[in-house]
């Protein structure tokens, strides 16, 4: 699912994580992928979203940004 067909708007590229979770136990398509971090962005308009999270861990209130959308999964980074 990309970005902007989940409530019919674009996101920003920006957000604060609303919740977040660290996988270690995947789905089989995953495996390779572990440890990785799961979060729910929180976007300006109040829509939110569940992404990865890529480089440094990121925690409850922490702003992230877009970094790049694979296989319909959105990639999100802390933002500095």
């Amino acid at each position: 699912m990309r970005c902007d067909d989940t409530w019919g708007g674009r996101v920003t590229g920006r957000g604060i994580v609303y919740t977040e979770s660290m996988v270690h136990s995947p789905t089989p398509q995953f495996a390779g992928d572990v440890p990785y971090q799961l979060a729910i962005v929180e976007f300006p308009d109040g829509h939110r979203l569940t992404v990865r999270i890529e480089g440094e861990r990121a925690s409850i209130g922490d702003p992230v940004e877009l970094v790049e959308e694979r296989a319909g999964v959105s990639f999100f980074r802390k933002s500095v």
